[in-house]
């Protein structure tokens, strides 16, 4: 029977190490990352750097849980065995509504970017085709999702590379930008009403934007699960967040905003495409779009696998429906990636028919991903509590650099409150929480968890 099935190791280090890579990239960065800048202005770096580093302390705390248990539950897991079967209920469901919901945001974002050469083409047409290019990815082995985010990844980095070492030229040789009135220079950093244009307000306004940007990188934590050698590849992939920061926002960011003062950059294109526009490239739209419709493609997938696993993981131990055990021939959690498939089809009709939907599944999805940091390192924390040995792969700073991470991610909750576009996300998600808090007293308040189940279907 398919449902007693494990699922199988088949991502190697290469695979792993460009799928952390690949998980910071997407359209929060090609597109997002403007309305970043129009909040904040330049100090919108800094805003990076402090986000960026208490992300990296969640991601060390995932990993040395990851290496403690490499299973497919992954921070669900972890959230059940050191908070309780509640947290851990929570924690798994969430991310999962996190994954869903980006993933109807990206299928959403693919047929907007493919009317540039098919404008007459209905939107339907690209919606159903990415779903079952992403669906066939997916129910295949595990190696298949692997290779398609090694290719697509290098894509992307490449594109960025590029935008980087165009820009650096345009500010060696200083050329003029927007047809003479903008020169290229770092002191547009400063000049353009200083690096705190906004004050402080704009300062704290942009973390809501710049911590949505950096949700999916627990991927990694997912992956675990699936690695061939998880001691060496986990370490190897978490470590290489801070450099992921250094170059894809914070160098990427400085170079845009050397090159056009912040208060040219509107948003009404991306960034990229005026970089590559003042090189003097006029297919630069083009060449944009095949970068933006591989990020939506690359997230989609990342999207359709995580949430998959979380909710085999989930089933495992009893907190997901049953169906969600089987598992195919080929180590594939066929049933929650066929689930992934309905949920998107029912999204995007939602998306489409309602046109405020896509505020409401942006808003959720910003909140579930700082949720799940905050969960991820309340486990860490009980983690470290419980575990008297040295552990493979410790947390720099504990405990200190633990509890101010976690401080930060309550405060970016807090911050939510505070501004209007993003009450919506505080309410949906206090809603959503509020729901699953009632369905677990409903149903699962009593049972035991089905650890056995779990360590039975580890691979």
């Amino acid at each position: 029977m398919a449902e007693h099935r494990a699922l199988k190791r088949g991502l190697t280090l290469r695979h792993v190490l460009f799928i952390a890579l690949g998980s910071a990239i997407g359209t929060g960065l090609f597109y997002g990352s403007a309305s970043a800048i129009q909040l904040a202005g330049p100090s919108v770096l800094l805003a990076y750097v402090i986000g960026g580093a208490a992300v990296f302390m969640v991601m060390r705390a995932m990993g040395e849980m990851a290496l403690a248990h490499p299973v497919a539950g992954s921070f669900s897991e972890y959230a059940t065995l050191y908070l309780g079967r509640g947290a851990g209920f929570v924690t798994g469901w969430t991310f999962a509504l996190e994954m869903a919901f980006v993933a109807i945001a990206d299928v959403t974002a693919f047929a907007t970017y493919m009317k540039l050469w098919f404008p007459t083409t209905p939107s339907w047409v690209w919606i159903s085709s990415l779903i079952l290019v992403i669906l066939a990815i997916n129910l295949s082995k595990v190696k298949a999702f692997g290779e398609t985010e090694f290719w697509m990844t290098l894509i992307k980095v490449a594109a960025i590379i590029a935008m980087i070492a165009g820009g650096v030229i345009l500010l060696i040789f200083g050329a003029t930008m927007t047809g003479g009135d903008i020169q290229p220079s770092v002191t547009n950093l400063w000049d353009e009403g200083g690096f705190f244009p906004h004050g402080i307000t704009g300062f704290l306004a942009c973390f809501t934007v710049v911590m949505f940007a950096f949700g999916g990188v627990e991927t990694v934590g997912i992956a675990a699960g699936e690695t061939e050698n998880p001691k060496v590849s986990i370490p190897k992939a978490i470590n290489t967040l801070p450099v992921r920061i250094l170059l894809f926002y914070i160098l990427t960011l400085a170079v845009i905003m050397s090159l056009y003062p912040w208060h040219e950059i509107s948003g009404e294109t991306s960034p990229f495409v005026q970089i590559f526009e003042g090189l003097g490239i006029p297919a630069a739209a083009h060449i944009l779009n095949v970068v933006v419709v591989t990020a939506a493609v690359s997230a989609m997938n990342a999207d359709f696998y995580a949430a998959g696993r979380m909710l085999y993981g989930l089933a495992q131990r009893g907190m997901a429906p049953k169906s969600f055990n089987k598992v195919a021939k080929n180590g594939t959690p066929f049933m929650t990636v066929i689930c992934m498939g309905v949920v998107m089809v029912v999204g995007v009709l939602v998306n489409i028919f309602f046109e405020n939907a896509f505020m409401l599944v942006a808003a959720v999805a910003t909140f579930a991903t700082v949720m799940v940091w905050v969960m991820i390192l309340l486990a860490h924390i009980a983690f470290k509590k419980k575990t008297s040995h040295p552990t493979d792969f410790p947390v720099p700073g504990w405990p200190f650099a633990s509890y101010l991470a976690l401080a930060f991610m309550v405060f970016a909750v807090v911050l939510f409150a505070f501004f209007e576009d993003t009450q919506l996300a505080l309410i949906a998600g206090l809603v959503w929480c509020l729901l699953l808090a009632v369905v677990y007293a409903v149903f699962l308040r009593g049972k035991k968890d089905d650890a056995a189940g779990a360590e039975a279907a580890r691979p």
